[in-house]
């Protein structure tokens, strides 16, 4: 399958897929939360395939939400349609058969970060920012941003982290526990090929199974944490703090937020 905003390739049980928007550091528009739902629907039938690398082209892992698409007057953001299609891609990518790694380089902000955080295996050059950094135009996290929070820092910090939008480079993530390895920059993705190598020649299968007894009774968490989020972006999407922070945003100024 031909994709416009991915990469995907197989290499036998090795499976490599690419964020591919250069141009706007792989931030995701409609377009992209598609495509990535549907190549992790696809990998659920690809028993062959069982270790999935995710990377972001040239400058970043992926910068999160395409603002610039949130405010477009000619193609306005159908908020509830977008948000199917976040649900739907942090829903596979948590249950995928496979035991998945994310190479970050650069920024890995907002759902590009819920992405990273979602994946088996995060792996972040020093240089890296990462951020849960919706706070900053007035939303909430999303991609199940809250549940990969949770399931790695606990609740007390998560809450910190959302309502800062602290910006971390690799070694701080990784003493908080948001990474599970720090490399030099430019080595992330030949890092992550360097574990997939590992793990295959590993008992790989027993693995997965492992993964798969761990995530299956917290799914129906999940599944609530998606439809809060949902909810409560569609919300957001109302209030003025968000037009405020997406105006401050795109001129390049602080916000002036009054909690409405």
């Amino acid at each position: 399958m031909t994709y416009q905003t991915i990469k995907f390739k197989k290499e036998g049980r090795f499976a490599q897929l690419t964020l591919n928007r250069p141009e706007s550091m792989n931030a995701m528009d409609e377009v992209m939360m598609k495509e990535l739902g549907d190549v992790f629907e696809s990998l659920e039938k690809y028993g062959s395939v069982q270790v999935l690398l995710i990377h972001g082209a040239e400058r970043a892992f992926s910068a999160g939400g395409d603002i610039k698409k949130m405010v477009d007057p000619t193609n306005p953001l159908d908020i509830e349609a977008a948000m199917v299609e976040v649900c739907r891609l942090a829903r596979t990518l948590y249950m995928l058969p496979q035991i998945t790694i994310a190479s970050v380089h650069g920024a890995a902000a907002g759902l590009g970060f819920s992405v990273a955080l979602g994946c088996d295996y995060l792996i972040a050059e020093e240089d890296a920012k990462l951020a849960m950094n919706f706070i900053g135009i007035g939303l909430v996290p999303d991609g199940a941003g809250h549940f990969f929070l949770k399931e790695r820092v606990g609740i007390p910090q998560a809450k910190k982290l959302i309502w800062s939008g602290q910006v971390m480079q690799g070694e701080e993530a990784f003493r908080l526990g948001l990474v599970d390895e720090v490399v030099a920059e430019g080595t992330a993705l030949a890092t992550g090929k360097a574990y997939a190598k590992k793990i295959l020649v590993s008992p790989i299968a027993a693995m997965i199974a492992s993964k798969k007894i761990l995530q299956d009774f917290k799914l129906t968490e999940l599944e609530n944490v998606l439809k809060l989020e949902t909810e409560a972006q569609v919300k957001m999407r109302k209030t003025k703090d968000h037009t405020e922070g997406i105006q401050a945003f795109i001129e390049k100024r602080d916000p002036v937020f009054t909690g409405q």
